[in-house]
């Protein structure tokens, strides 16, 4: 988790269409210390006042990433090519704080898949790195992602839990033929034109998933998860797709549902008060990667709470621009509030006074575009060109 310590300043950002949790409002903002003094339609400058025109540009609350698992893609750019982790965490941190991300959580893999570049030794320093630092410009958590086909997944991942190193923790069963990947022949496909991997990767990776039985998966399941309760960490299931296998792990304490593969799952996950979460880039591009539900469909059924990242953050900013018929507020809060709530972040995620200042200033002229972030109300981030 990110700690910054920083000599308070005041600010007054006016002229902004302030998207609060209830509506768009013309006005602006006055920022003293870390919080949010004032929201009104004529802000005025005190004293002392940093004072920024926003010149007509929307202002939202900094966006709240649940799962994202881009720093794979700065770890390794290419297959092979393995980047320092220091150096890839740094670029994660600005191409997040460039897409509006203003608090990350990092879905780190606890799975043993080399050709994927994930090890339980490499999601182990990761959290490390995560947890040591304090310099960057977003406030950083650890998501473990807990591939529960593997015992030695669920022992490391288990083990990080007990460290209190853990934000919050999902549990998945990636079995081709379940979930993500329900068609196998599609899966086989996608390892046959991947520059990544090879079709004996592929077929290795079905025998040895395919060879743990259900009532295992679920014994493991339970075991993480029990694990998780005893420390006070928010749960997530991955990829259900059911509506019975989201009432059992309903039953078991599970808060958030991600990526449910069907509408009827999405739905019972509502009705049961789960947090539902859809990958920002399946709403941005409108279909999934895999052929499952699309979440302008769980939006079209009114049970959608949450965009994530997924892997693509850009996704995210450009998500509640995507006209779906809803007011803009209600389409922010998926990034913002909603997502902070998830995870019992009460600070953040809205525009009203007394809340924590993480808030980014968007130009959408052309396309969903960060001109200035804030963080803790620290001004963290102006783009080259940025009013």
């Amino acid at each position: 988790m990110t700690t910054n310590q920083h000599i308070e300043q005041s600010y007054c950002l006016a002229n902004a269409r302030v998207v609060t949790p209830d509506s768009v409002v013309d006005g602006g903002i006055r920022i003293e210390g870390d919080r949010i003094a004032a929201v009104e339609p004529d802000v005025d400058p005190e004293y002392g006042d940093d004072v920024i025109d926003a010149g007509g540009q929307y202002l939202l609350p900094g966006l709240v990433d649940l799962h994202g698992d881009d720093i794979e893609r700065h770890l390794q750019p290419r297959n092979g090519a393995r980047i320092d982790t220091a150096m890839a965490l740094g670029a994660a941190d600005r191409s997040n704080i460039a897409a509006g991300i203003t608090t990350k959580y990092h879905a780190i893999a606890f799975e043993n898949a080399p050709e994927e570049g994930r090890t339980t030794e490499l999601a182990a320093e990761l959290t490390d790195a995560i947890e040591a630092a304090d310099s960057w410009m977003a406030d950083h958590r650890i998501h473990v992602r807990c591939e529960v086909t593997q015992e030695e997944a669920v022992t490391a991942a288990i083990h990080d839990i007990r460290r209190d190193a853990v934000d919050l923790v999902s549990v998945m069963s990636h079995v081709p033929g379940k979930g993500q990947f329900a068609d196998v022949e599609a899966f086989k496909e996608y390892y046959e034109t991947s520059d990544r991997h090879t079709v004996e990767e592929a077929e290795r990776f079905i025998a040895e998933r395919a060879d743990v039985s259900m009532d295992e998966i679920r014994d493991r399941v339970d075991r993480v998860l029990e694990q998780a309760r005893d420390d006070g960490v928010v749960t997530a299931s991955h990829d259900d797709e059911d509506p019975q296998e989201v009432e059992r792990l309903h039953d078991r304490g599970v808060d958030i549902a991600e990526y449910p593969i069907t509408l009827d799952t999405a739905t019972r996950a509502h009705e049961l008060g789960m947090t539902t979460v859809m990958g920002a880039p399946n709403l941005v591009r409108g279909e999934s990667q895999w052929g499952n539900l699309t979440s302008i469909s769980t939006i079209d059924a009114d049970v959608l709470d949450v965009l994530c990242v997924d892997y693509h953050p850009p996704s995210l900013l450009a998500a509640p621009f995507v006209e779906t018929g809803e007011p803009l507020s209600k389409r922010v809060a998926r990034v913002s509030k909603n997502p902070a709530d998830a995870v019992g972040l009460s600070d953040r995620g809205r525009i009203e006074a007394g809340a924590r200042a993480d808030l980014v200033l968007v130009d959408t002229a052309e396309t969903p575009t960060v001109t200035r972030a804030f963080v803790e109300g620290r001004d963290v981030y102006v783009a080259e060109g940025g009013r």
